[in-house]
């Protein structure tokens, strides 16, 4: 909905948009049965492991998901046959609605929320179906409970990821949509209150109520894919607030409208101008590529100029019989070599034709060799092992390793990669066929050497760490993946705002100088940057610290001494709350000089801080974050919140002389003695096949090397 910038103004948002907005799921990791976000007072996200009881059986929320239209989603189970379910929450919050109106909207949710077939048949016509609606009696949240075999990605964020359909895409994708439509426009459809309807507009079609399901593994023209309709009106309005006049109901032809300004924004590649960030026209007509005049007239159609169609049986029947756009540019091929031969001796015409095929091969050449290097980026990859179940020599037992309190490990595994389960769940039995049990503990690290002493003294059988210096000569180790450190300044696209003076990046230098005291006001760095107090904050990870220490303090004692004594001291703080204080400063539109490092799989994914490229051989700047469409490194300019980022493998390769130079790679540590059970190092090379490193990719670490595409990591 485009108008949703305008809701929940009773909040005092720093990014006035509280439904997406990251604190309200902050507060909630951060503060056990928090109602309630600590900054603005918006409903906190569910908490993991809640419980959501219905008329059909009870629910368990497992992960967070993100939004979607009017409401937030999660991953869950139902808990009588754990089967995986996806739980929409919808809010009607306190300041938005008053306590009759709550009635109301909750009642009706629950006789409206969802609908399947009159007749009991189960449907094939890709309308995501649901369990059933669920009103909270005392609450102000409503939950509607589907199946967990829809797809997970919108339209908008397919968009995102990967750029304009091809125009046969945009063919088979309206082909899809409207048979949906003929089914939803004409079918007898029951309600859960057991009202019985016949048809039912849609009534909020758009690019974020479309779902899209990717069947092959090429991203190419060829590929597959099925479309779902979720997210109707008829029950997504409800949570439109008191305050917000409700939008007239749609008709069978304005659902049509809207699959056209679909399909209009899927074939453009983009809903806004880059120009001026406002939303684009359609009634620019010469904005759609020309490959396929009919499509384009099809499409103008649908829109409602020309000769709109009567209803979606029309269309599609119209749709089917659009002749292929191949012939014009054949017809100009023949003219244009008749016109040659005329004009042309027979000799011009040889030579021409030797130009040709010289440029034929130079771009036969490229391509070719274009491949072969995109195929060497994925030769590492090509031979993992596929799976855990193919990984040798695991041998049953009881097995426990240690890693860092509050370091990465201890972060990842609490993260859900699938939707059903932790990644502490996945790996304790990661080989059913085999009674192999790998236990986890974290430990808090006194010395250096705390977690090699718990391996040596034989308390545990191995450990991880990233702490390479520790790691002594009685010990392998095996690197399993890439973490680092993030360095950010409070976010901000204003022009004079301290990313953008920075230019998005800082050195090696300007760190240590910041982070012992020698720097106190960034003008000390360049005059052009703000006249602001350099505030440096320090997380209050033990990992993080002593990486900082190693990699931008060079180990060195008296720099040490100066970090500890002029910031350390005074400045260690929780990462969330160094981000709360920019917030704070974003909310009042107040410039900020804080600046703050933090460990980069748990400080990566957030919008308060902007993560600063690190200068480094040749003083080129590494960014380890990069846009998913664009294919390019994140800028100040960028907008962190969509969560289109995704990390750049390559800048973690410490082979490479472009690299990032605070990544560092994460070890599985196991002793050298033939006598004990190689656990540690049988655990690491499950973690290095193909399904360890999905697993590790998804939980927000960087796997050791670049992964084809996610749809791999999807089938495994």
């Amino acid at each position: 909905m485009d108008f949703i910038e305008s809701f929940y103004k009773e909040y005092s948002c720093s990014y006035n948009a509280p439904l997406s907005c990251d604190r309200p799921l902050i507060t909630s990791q951060q503060i056990k049965g928090a109602k309630f976000c600590l900054e603005c007072g918006f409903p906190a996200t569910l908490p993991i492991e809640m419980e959501i009881k219905g008329n059909w059986g009870s629910y368990q929320v497992t992960k967070f998901l993100g939004v979607r239209g009017l409401g937030r989603l999660y991953a869950g189970i139902q808990l009588k046959d754990k089967q995986p379910v996806i739980i929409k929450e919808y809010l009607l919050p306190v300041r938005c609605f008053n306590e009759n109106e709550t009635l109301k909207r909750k009642e009706t949710f629950k006789r409206v929320g969802g609908v399947n077939l009159a007749d009991g048949r189960q449907q094939n016509f890709r309308l995501i179906q649901t369990w059933e609606a669920i009103a909270d009696e005392k609450g102000e949240r409503c939950y509607l409970i589907t199946k967990d075999t829809e797809p997970s990605q919108t339209l908008g964020e397919y968009l995102t990821a990967q750029g304009a359909m091809t125009a046969p895409q945009v063919r088979e994708f309206l082909n899809q949509a409207l048979q949906t439509l003929i089914f939803l426009h004409s079918q007898k459809l029951r309600f859960p209150s057991n009202q019985v309807q016949n048809g039912l507009e849609h009534g909020n079609i758009s690019l974020d109520s479309i779902l899209i399901k990717l069947e092959s593994n090429q991203l190419d023209s060829n590929q597959k894919f099925y479309i779902y309709f979720c997210d109707l009106a008829k029950w997504e309005n409800l949570f439109i607030p008191a305050a917000i006049p409700q939008p007239p109901a749609k008709t069978y032809k304005q659902d049509l409208e809207s699959l056209g300004l679909v399909a209009f924004y899927l074939w453009l590649g983009r809903t806004t101008n880059p120009n001026t960030g406002k939303t684009i026209d359609y009634k620019e007509h010469d904005l759609l590529p020309n490959t396929d005049n009919n499509l384009k007239q099809f499409i103008y159609c649908l829109l409602g100029f020309d000769t709109p169609f009567e209803d979606a049986q029309t269309a599609r029947e119209k749709l089917l019989q659009l002749p292929q756009d191949s012939l014009v540019n054949n017809t100009q091929q023949s003219r244009y070599s008749a016109e040659t031969q005329k004009r042309f001796s027979r000799y011009r015409v040889l030579v021409g034709l030797l130009a040709l095929l010289l440029l034929g091969g130079g771009i036969l050449y490229y391509f070719w060799r274009s491949n072969k290097l995109e195929e060497s980026k994925y030769s590492a990859w090509d031979q993992l092992l596929g799976n855990f179940s193919e990984v040798n020599n695991v041998t049953s037992g009881k097995f426990s390793y240690v890693g860092e309190k509050n370091g990465t490990w201890s972060f990842i595994l609490k993260q859900a990669p699938e939707t059903e389960k932790r990644l502490i769940d996945l790996l304790t039995k990661p080989k059913p066929q085999v009674e192999a049990t790998f236990n986890y503990q974290d430990i808090n690290i006194k010395t250096e050497n705390s977690l090699i002493e718990e391996v040596r003294n034989r308390r545990t059988d191995f450990a991880v760490t990233s702490l390479e210096e520790s790691i002594t000569n009685d010990m392998n180790k095996k690197a399993i993946a890439y973490d680092g450190l993030l360095v950010f300044v409070t976010f901000s696209k204003n022009i004079n705002s301290l990313p953008q003076a920075l230019k998005g990046k800082i050195s090696i230098e300007q760190l240590r100088q910041i982070y012992t005291g020698a720097v106190t006001n960034w003008q000390q760095i360049d005059r052009s940057l703000p006249n602001l107090s350099v505030e440096a904050y320090v997380p209050e990870e033990t990992e993080a610290i002593k990486q900082f220490k190693h990699i931008v303090l060079n180990d060195n004692s008296q720099d040490i001494a100066l970090f500890e004594e002029k910031i350390a001291k005074f400045n260690i703080d929780n990462t969330g709350k160094t981000q709360n204080k920019m917030r704070e400063a974003i909310n009042t539109r107040k410039e900020t000089g804080i600046i703050s490092f933090g460990i980069l799989s748990k400080t990566w994914n957030q919008c308060s801080g902007y993560p600063l490229a690190i200068v480094g051989i040749n003083n080129q700047p590494i960014q380890p974050l990069f846009r998913q469409l664009q294919r390019r490194p994140v800028e100040p300019s960028d907008d962190l919140c969509d969560k289109a980022n995704y990390f750049n493998v390559e800048t973690f390769d410490s082979d490479k002389t472009a690299s990032y130079l605070l990544g560092y790679p994460i070890y599985m540590v196991y002793p050298k003695d033939n006598s004990r059970e190689p656990a540690g190092s049988v655990f690491a090379n499950m973690l290095k096949t193909r399904q360890g490193q999905c697993l590790l990719n998804k939980v927000g670490v960087v796997p050791l090397q670049p992964i084809r595409n996610n749809q791999v990591c999807n089938q495994l």
